[in-house]
């Protein structure tokens, strides 16, 4: 069983799991049933000894929505995965386009996990608190308008990661999220000297002809604002209003 299928000894930021992704052959697809848009899991195939499980969501399933445009969430999970990537924080798993079997869309690595062991049970384990209280900042930076319990998951190499990230980067303020037990925490130096490191990329002509490729110009100076006002006072907000919460809780 090789180390694609199995989530173990690989590190999600390196180019060989993007290039498996990217040219793997989708196969024996299987419509998850209890999602919003069309989401299927998938068997990967990259060659006779590289054999996956992946997450693909193609544009042609996405449900239109008033506030996000249409055909564009898949592009937004892939946005939020270079995001992470650029970061170092690795919170997403890693997740590239592809032109599937329903058409172009997002093509994710799939998480071995147990889905009982979501955000209200992990929060209740004190060692968890860096890896959430840091998801809850990562959110902020982009914007997130739906993060649910059940889009943190626990892999079996014990690390934390975040699912169903289209809803985010939006030019317009759109938090909604679960993970407000944090507010108040300060964002540790380390994390703060990454932000900084990202804001002069996004602030070149290079870092936005990157990113708009997945979204707007508005939505990229949007993302440059937010890590700057959140940089002069690096601290996790309250929660602002009953609209600050995605529903269902999980």
């Amino acid at each position: 069983m090789s180390s694609l299928e199995q989530g173990k000894d690989w590190v999600p930021s390196h180019n060989n799991i993007t290039g498996l992704l990217s040219n793997s052959e989708i196969d024996n697809l299987r419509l998850v049933h209890d999602s919003s848009n069309y989401v299927f899991l998938v068997d990967l195939l990259h060659s006779s000894t590289e054999q996956g499980l992946g997450v693909y969501k193609p544009a042609k399933g996405e449900r239109p929505l008033h506030d996000f445009p249409i055909d564009s969430l898949y592009l937004r999970e892939v946005a939020t995965f270079e995001i992470s990537r650029l970061l170092g924080w690795d919170l997403i798993p890693p997740t590239v386009i592809c032109d599937g079997p329903h058409g172009i869309g997002s093509l994710q690595l799939f998480i071995p996990h147990d889905p009982s062991q979501h955000y209200f049970e992990l929060r209740k384990n004190s060692n968890y608190e860096d890896q959430l209280s840091l998801i809850a900042a990562f959110d902020l930076i982009v914007n997130n308008a739906d993060r649910k319990g059940g889009h943190v998951l626990l892999g079996n190499d014990n690390q934390i990661w975040c699912i169903d990230n289209g809803l985010c980067f939006n030019q317009y303020y759109k938090l909604r999220t679960v993970i407000w037990d944090y507010a108040g925490k300060k964002l540790s130096e380390k994390y703060c000297e990454d932000l900084h490191r990202i804001l002069g990329y996004f602030e070149s002509h290079q870092g936005q002809e990157e990113f708009l490729r997945f979204i707007c110009i508005e939505e990229v100076f949007a993302l440059v604002n937010r890590i700057k006002f959140f940089l002069e006072n690096p601290i996790l907000p309250t929660i602002s209003s009953n609209r600050s919460i995605p529903w269902p809780l999980i």
